[in-house]
C-alpha cells in the first residue's frame, strides 16, 4: 500500500501558529474580557453574544479571510450550510473520485445536490471534466478520502477556478486545521468548514471561513436565540486552538517515530506501517496474520483507547487502537481484517510500541 500523508507542519512552525492566535486575540479583545466566561444571548445590534461576535472576528483576521462563523453542529453542519448558503438548489457539486464522506452523503441527499466525479489525483482528467462538465461549485476535502491520494488541495483549488472561474469552492478542512501551512480558504477557496471539538475545542462548534457574502446569508438565517454559540463556548474555542498546534505537531512527529521504528523490525509479526490520513494523520498497522480485531480487543486492557470522541478532541490522552476508517474500508474490502489504525494522540511512542507489542503477544 503507497499512501501519500498531508506534510505536518513542524513544532517550531506550530509555534508561531500559537504565538499568531494569541497575537490576533490581543487585537481585538481587551485583557480582562479574555478572563470572563463571556456573555450569553441576543445583544442588540449584534443578535449574537459580543464575545462570540469578538471570537469570529479573530478567527478570520487569524485566517486571513472576510469572515468567520462560529455554527451550532460542528464540522457537519459547518458543510451542509456551506453547501446551502454557496448553491442553488439541486445544484451540480464537483467531488473527488472516492467515497464521500458518509454525514456529507447526507449533506448532498438533503439539499438534493448532483455530483460529477473526478479524479483529482490527475490534473489532467480534472481539466478535462471541468472543459466537459457545467458544475455549480466544487467541495475539496483536505484530507486523504481513499490511501492512494496524492492530490495537492491547493493545485486542485486552482485548477477549478482557472477551468470553473466564478464557482463557490467549499472545502472540508476537519483533520487539517493547525496541522497543514493553510486551509482552504488561504488557498483560494471561498469557505473553509471544520469542527472546533476536533481543535480541543468544546463539543459541537463547526466553523465556516472565507466570503462574507456567503456568511451573510447564514447570519440572516441564523437568527434564532437557540442556534447562537454562546460567550463561554466561543471563548473555549479559542482556548482549544491556541493549545492545539503544538500538541498536534507534536503527534504527528510521533507518528513518524513509530511508523520508522515498526518498518525496522523493532515488533515482529508486522508486515508494513504506513502513515496516512485516515482521517486524521494516523499509523496504519499490517499484520503479517488476520489478528487486527484481537489486537484491539487486547489494547483496550492495556489502556489504549478504543474509540474515538471527536479525533483529537480535548478528552483524548491516551493512544486510540481502532479499525480503519469507513472511507478506507470502502476502498480497500479485506482491510479490516489485517489493519489497524493507531492515533497518538498525546502519548509517546515507546508507550504505543509497547502497547502494540504485549497486545500481540496474548
Amino acid at each position: 500500500m503507497k499512501t501519500y500523508p498531508l506534510k505536518s507542519i513542524t513544532v517550531e512552525e506550530a509555534t508561531e501558529k500559537q504565538f499568531g492566535l494569541v497575537d490576533a486575540i490581543t487585537q481585538v479583545f481587551e485583557g480582562r474580557d479574555i478572563l470572563t466566561r463571556g456573555d450569553l444571548g441576543v445583544v442588540p445590534g449584534y443578535n449574537q453574544p459580543i464575545t462570540t461576535h469578538k471570537v469570529e472576528k479573530v478567527l478570520a483576521q487569524f485566517f486571513d479571510a472576510e469572515a468567520a462563523m462560529l455554527i451550532r453542529g460542528a464540522g457537519t453542519m459547518a458543510i451542509r450550510l456551506a453547501l446551502h448558503a454557496a448553491l442553488p438548489r439541486n445544484a451540480t457539486l464537483l467531488v473527488h473520485e472516492a467515497p464521500v464522506y458518509p454525514t456529507t452523503q447526507v449533506t448532498l441527499d438533503m439539499l438534493g445536490i448532483q455530483t460529477i466525479v473526478a479524479d483529482f489525483n490527475n490534473l489532467e482528467a480534472l481539466q478535462k471534466t471541468l472543459e466537459k462538465e457545467t458544475i455549480d461549485g466544487a467541495l475539496v476535502q483536505l484530507t486523504r478520502q481513499k490511501p492512494d491520494d496524492s492530490y495537492d488541495s491547493q493545485t486542485v483549488i486552482q485548477c477549478i477556478k482557472t477551468y470553473a472561474p466564478n464557482r463557490p469552492i467549499i472545502t472540508d478542512d476537519n483533520y487539517a486545521v493547525m496541522k497543514i501551512p493553510k486551509i482552504g480558504c488561504e488557498q483560494g477557496a471561498e469557505l473553509s468548514c471544520f469542527s472546533t471539538f476536533k481543535l480541543l475545542g468544546p463539543e459541537g462548534v463547526g466553523c465556516i471561513v472565507g466570503d462574507q457574502k456567503y456568511i451573510d446569508i447564514l447570519r440572516k438565517e441564523n437568527y434564532s436565540g437557540g442556534l447562537q454559540v454562546q460567550g463561554f463556548e466561543a471563548l473555549d474555542v479559542l482556548r482549544g486552538m491556541v493549545y492545539a498546534p503544538v500538541a498536534l505537531a507534536l503527534s504527528a512527529k510521533v507518528t513518524d517515530e513509530v511508523c520508522t521504528r515498526l518498518n525496522e523490525g523493532e515488533v515482529p509479526g508486522i508486515q508494513k506501517a504506513f502513515i496516512a490520513n485516515a482521517q486524521s494523520k494516523v499509523i496504519l498497522v499490517t499484520f503479517d496474520d488476520p489478528i487486527a480485531q484481537k489486537v484491539l480487543e487486547q489494547a483496550e486492557k492495556l489502556g489504549a483507547a478504543p474509540n474515538p470522541v471527536g479525533a483529537e478532541s480535548k478528552y483524548e490522552i491516551v493512544p486510540m487502537f481502532y479499525r480503519v476508517s469507513g472511507t478506507f474500508r470502502a476502498a480497500i474490502p479485506d482491510v479490516e481484517t489485517n489493519t489497524i489504525r493507531i492515533n497518538p494522540m498525546r502519548a509517546g511512542a515507546n508507550t504505543i510500541i509497547r502497547i502494540l507489542k504485549q497486545a500481540m503477544e496474548v
